[in-house]
C-alpha cells in the first residue's frame, strides 16, 4: 500500500509496509540512499507496518516516483522530511537513513529536535567524503559510476553470490536501482554527501537515542570512521554486522531488521 502526499508543491510518493497509514500509531520514516528509492526498505518497512507502527517509506525528491528536481543539499532535504511529516499529519517520528539517506536524518534530528523520537543510521560516516573519480564519472552520466558504487557497496561474499534471500541477485538488483535514478540524480546525491561538512556539530545537538547500523565488511563506510559520529551523539550507540557490506538491506535483511528494532523498540 502507498500514501500519496504534496510538500512545497510536488507530489511525495511513499510506500506503507501493507499497511494503511495511521498517523495515531508510532511513526517510521524510512530514508533512501543515493539514487535509490523506497524498495530498499521493503522487508524491514513491512516488518514495523505490521507490528504496531504507522511507515512512510518515501521516494525522495527526484527519485523513484516523487516528483523532482532532486534536492541539492543534505540540510535541504533534512527540511523536507519535515514537510513530509507535516503533510502526513505526522507530530513526532522516529528517523531511518542509509548511506546518503542517513546524513538529512541526523540535520534533522539537530534542527527539529522535538520531532524526532529516535533515529537510526545505517551505512553512515560523518564526513561522507565521496571520492573524486566517482563523482567524476558521475558528473558525466557515465555507466562507471554505477560500477563503482555496485562494487564497493557489496561484500565480496556479496559479490559471489551468497544471499540470505534465495534466488536474489544482490549486485545485479542493485546496479538496476541505480541505472533506474536516471541522469545526474547520483551526481546530485554525491555531491551532497561530499559537501556536508558539519555533521559532528549537528550531531552535539541531536537529543534523542541514536543508533549506527554499520557493516565489518564496508568499503565506503567502515565502522572505524563512524567513531567520532557515535563519541559526538549524547546518546548514541553502534551495532555492526558481522558479514555485511554498505547494502545491508539487501545483505542481511533479517540481521539489518533485528538491529532496528532493537533500535527503535
Amino acid at each position: 500500500m502507498s500514501l500519496e502526499l504534496t510538500v512545497d508543491g510536488r507530489a511525495v510518493f511513499a510506500a506503507t509496509g501493507g499497511r494503511t497509514f495511521d498517523a495515531a500509531l508510532p511513526v517510521v520514516l524510512f530514508v533512501h540512499g543515493a539514487s535509490m528509492n523506497r524498495t530498499v526498505w521493503s522487508a524491514q518497512a513491512r516488518w514495523f507496518a505490521h507490528h504496531g507502527h504507522a511507515v512512510l517509506a518515501v521516494d525522495l525528491p527526484g527519485h523513484g516516483r516523487s516528483e523532482g528536481p532532486p534536492l541539492p543539499s543534505i540540510g535541504a532535504v533534512a527540511d523536507w522530511l519535515i514537510g513530509v511529516l507535516d503533510a502526513a499529519g505526522v507530530a513526532t517520528a522516529s528517523l531511518v537513513g542509509h548511506s546518503m539517506g542517513s546524513l538529512p536524518v541526523l540535520e534533522a534530528a539537530s534542527r527539529y529536535r522535538s520531532r524526532c523520537t529516535r533515529i537510526a543510521l545505517l551505512g553512515t560516516s560523518v564526513p561522507m567524503p565521496v571520492a573524486d573519480v566517482l563523482l567524476d564519472n558521475a558528473r558525466t552520466n557515465s555507466h562507471a559510476a554505477y560500477d563503482m558504487v555496485t562494487v564497493w557497496g557489496h561484500s565480496r561474499a556479496a559479490q559471489m553470490g551468497g544471499s540470505d534471500v534465495p534466488g536474489l541477485w544482490i549486485t545485479g538488483g542493485g546496479m538496476r536501482l541505480l541505472e533506474r535514478g536516471g541522469d545526474g540524480v547520483l551526481y546530485n546525491d554525491m555531491k551532497a554527501c561530499n559537501d556536508y561538512t558539519n555533521g559532528l556539530e549537528a550531531a552535539a545537538r541531536v537529543n534523542c537515542p541514536a543508533t549506527l547500523v554499520l557493516g565489518d565488511r564496508d568499503m565506503m563506510t567502515p565502522p572505524r570512521n563512524a567513531r567520532a559520529l557515535v563519541d559526538a551523539l549524547p546518546d548514541g550507540r553502534m551495532i555492526v554486522l558481522e558479514g555485511c557490506g554498505h547494502m545491508m538491506m539487501a545483505e542481511r535483511p533479517i540481521r539489518t531488521l533485528d538491529a532496528l528494532i532493537d533500535a527503535l523498540t
